[in-house]
């Protein structure tokens, strides 16, 4: 940890944090710049019941991540500067804590996207493929013509909404949750891979892949990268830490667009993180209720809740030399300041404890949704205290 400590020393010069000073006194601490959750889905406005701002505040406070970027796809979708204009103040209204957040803007059929709020925005999100809400842009020429009009970050859901429909016909007689890896397969996810890819090289865009899932994927992604094409990637803990063997025991709790995978791209995704080609590592935390998970799969939505485990997951991966802490800050800090042009994260910080070990437990959950697929896990390495605008706020760890 020598080179991190450097690091700690020259984050408390930076910033007047006695509190943190006092903190690091104790052996197995650590202070790490503003962690940042690129890609969350806070449920506001429209799915309050799920999350809102006050409870998932809460729950970046628990899980040590001052920071994150809101998707655009709420009731009503987020699209134009009106219906952003009302987001603000609904999760201004919303906070109870000084956490710091950025947002998405949605693509969609009606209308081109505002290039005037480019410099207000994180980036413009596209929805290939039809997930959560009713962002959906899934034809040829509708993408063209969004590559043309948005001259900023273009981020994608990337699955081939066509050959979805297609996969759901053939495998209607599948039982259970264990359908939907069929369902939106491997090919669901490349096919649209490259069109965005032929589309960025084209047009010369910044282009950032969420959720990539697949050993695929990410060959195409290096290949990409290689020619020089400005093509960024984004893997969520659930594909690195889930796969198809966990439907057995989570059904359709671990339901999720796209699907967990198997073990072999498990290990793909770890290789990735490892020699660069994914760049950023956020978590897709989409909550809702037990109730509606425990649903006919039909009916049952998809999403995963992880902004209260996601850094304890990962410096459990630290400590099992998966991957080194610098190369965890890089993809979490380093990287999304880079990617989303993102300012004023001086003031946010997060203590952690790298030898602190207990296990998750929904009792310690602060989303409102108050679950989660690694429940029962024991995990070395948590936060202990998160920074909010150079106020140090202790978490509880009992």
């Amino acid at each position: 940890m020598t080179i991190w400590l450097n690091q700690t020393q020259k984050l408390l010069r930076q910033n007047n944090w006695p509190q943190a000073k006092r903190f690091l006194a104790k052996k197995g601490l650590e202070l790490l710049p503003c962690l940042i959750d690129s890609h969350v889905h806070f449920r506001t406005p429209g799915s309050e019941y799920k999350e809102n701002w006050r409870s998932a505040a809460r729950a970046m406070l628990n899980g040590g991540i001052p920071a994150v970027i809101d998707m655009p796809n709420n009731s009503p979708s987020i699209v134009d500067k009106k219906t952003l204009n009302q987001k603000i103040k609904l999760i201004n209204r919303q906070l109870a804590l000084p956490i710091k957040y950025f947002l998405y803007l949605g693509a969609t059929t009606a209308k081109l996207p505002d290039k005037n709020l480019k410099n207000k925005v994180a980036g413009l999100k596209v929805y290939v493929g039809s997930s959560t809400g009713n962002l959906l842009v899934d034809k040829a020429e509708q993408l063209e013509k969004i590559f043309k009009a948005w001259p900023g970050l273009l981020a994608f859901h990337a699955e081939d909404e066509e050959l979805i429909k297609v996969r759901e016909k053939k495998f209607r007689r599948l039982k259970g949750a264990v359908k939907h890896s069929e369902i939106r397969n491997n090919e669901v996810a490349v096919r649209t891979l490259k069109k965005i890819i032929a589309l960025a090289q084209k047009y010369n865009r910044r282009v950032y892949i969420c959720h990539v899932s697949t050993a695929k994927e990410i060959k195409i992604i290096k290949k990409a990268k290689a020619r020089g094409l400005k093509i960024y990637a984004e893997v969520t803990p659930h594909h690195l830490f889930l796969n198809t063997d966990d439907y057995k025991k989570w059904k359709n709790f671990i339901k999720v667009n796209p699907p967990v995978r198997t073990k072999k791209d498990n290990q793909a995704l770890w290789r990735a993180l490892a020699d660069g080609t994914i760049d950023v590592l956020a978590t897709d935390h989409a909550p809702h209720l037990p109730k509606e998970k425990k649903q006919a799969y039909a009916k049952a939505p998809s999403g995963i809740p992880e902004i209260d485990t996601v850094l304890p997951l990962m410096l459990n991966a630290v400590k099992n030399k998966r991957i080194t802490l610098k190369k965890l800050i890089k993809l979490m800090h380093n990287n999304p300041i880079k990617i989303f042009r993102l300012k004023g994260l001086k003031k946010y910080g997060t203590i952690v404890d790298l030898n602190l070990r207990k296990k998750v437990l929904k009792k310690n959950l602060k989303t409102k949704c108050g679950w989660t697929p690694y429940e029962g896990r024991e995990l070395t390495g948590w936060p202990v205290a998160t920074i909010l605008n150079n106020k140090i706020y202790k978490i509880n760890n009992k």
